[in-house]
């Protein structure tokens, strides 16, 4: 890195405040990978390239560990105008997750040589179907440790999300009549709501006393039925988003659908069918990976206070890495989680700087770690 370059708040502050204005709905993401590029070229990173989806991936550091630093350069759709007001920073995707997307770049920046080799990663898609990290998973990266970006708080540290199940479930009655006789047929919009409402109540029950973090739940999103207003509804699709807590996974899940589906269909006299159309397991890193320990004094040094280590009632792009090259991991970023995807998104510019400091004191005591790990 060239030694007339100093990162100052002022400067980091402006990085950021750029990315925001660059608008960035998942799959377009190209001003941002084109910017984050130019962005590395200026910070001395090297072998910045985009693969074939859009990833922007590049390089800094050297030796071991190799750490993965991978945030996500998409944001959910909407604009918000770019604005300071006091210590906040308002934009689209300011808290997810360009502010810890960039704070990883920045405390990257500053490493030395042969303190590790860095390799950060600006990943599409994250908002929308993942391609970014599903590509991501299938290049051969050969790392120690992976951290993710997204809005935790620079006081927690993610070390669990739940995995999902999301299914469109088809109910179909067989035949349709005129809404002026609704005798005549049943109707597929109410059977599909009393069957779905059965299926909720049969995947929810006996959680008495759980934490949210490890409830499962189901959420019913989208309802499509009906042909004509006045027609009763022959077919009707519910789809249904269900989350799954560390405790259980994607099979046992599944079989509970599937045996329930079956039993509600004979009982009410009706064709139902589902498909899946998302599974992600879940996932839980261990508590006391190099990784983990090293974000505890990473935080603990910046903030005089210890980080709550958390579980996440979402799904993260670290579930797919992490189960798949089983590496330690953690999801770790500035801003405030209930903030993403509001419409007055914003971000604590003190907290992004400060986060800033908690991941290049991490990368430090990571370094340390891993060489005391190797020579044990």
């Amino acid at each position: 890195m060239d030694s007339s370059f100093t990162i100052t708040p002022r400067f980091s502050i402006k990085i950021l405040e750029k990315a925001l204005r660059l608008y960035t709905p998942s799959l377009s993401e190209k001003p941002m990978a084109e910017y984050l590029a130019d962005k590395c070229d200026d910070l001395g990173f090297e072998n910045i390239h985009t693969d074939e989806v859009g990833n922007l991936i590049a390089q800094i550091g050297s030796g071991s560990p190799r750490v993965l630093l991978c945030g996500h350069m998409d944001t959910v759709p909407g604009k918000i105008k770019v604005r300071k007001e006091g210590d906040y920073l308002y934009g689209r995707g300011a808290s997810d997750a360009k502010a810890p997307l960039i704070a990883m770049l920045l405390a990257a920046a500053t490493l030395q040589k042969n303190n590790g080799t860095i390799i950060f990663v600006g990943a599409v898609d994250e908002e929308g179907n993942a391609t970014g990290i599903k590509n991501l998973a299938k290049q051969k990266l050969d790392i120690d440790y992976a951290v993710f970006g997204e809005p935790s708080g620079i006081r927690n540290v993610t070390i669990a999300y739940k995995g999902r199940i999301a299914i469109n479930l088809k109910i179909n009655v067989g035949d349709s009549a005129h809404a002026s006789a609704p005798w005549l047929a049943k109707n597929a919009i109410e059977e599909s709501m009393r069957f779905s409402q059965e299926l909720k109540h049969h995947l929810e029950e006996n959680q008495e006393g759980k934490s949210k973090g490890m409830m499962l739940t189901c959420t019913i999103t989208e309802v499509k039925g009906g042909d004509s207003h006045n027609v009763t509804p022959k077919e009707c699709t519910t789809t249904m988003d269900i989350r799954i807590p560390v405790t259980m996974n994607v099979k046992m899940v599944g079989e509970k659908i599937a045996s329930k589906v079956t039993e509600l269909a004979n009982k009410y006299g009706v064709e139902a069918m589902y498909s899946v159309i998302d599974e992600t397991e879940p996932f839980e890193a261990p508590m006391n990976s190099p990784l983990v320990r090293a974000f505890t004094l990473g935080v603990m040094e910046v903030e005089r206070a210890r980080p709550a280590l958390i579980r996440k009632t979402g799904t993260g792009d670290m579930n797919i890495i992490g189960s798949l090259w089983n590496v330690p991991v953690v999801t770790y970023g500035p801003g405030d989680p209930h903030a993403s995807h509001t419409i007055d998104e914003r971000v604590s510019m003190s907290e992004f700087l400060r986060g800033i400091e908690v991941i290049k004191n991490t990368l430090h005591h990571l370094k340390r770690l891993h060489d005391s790990k190797k020579d044990s």
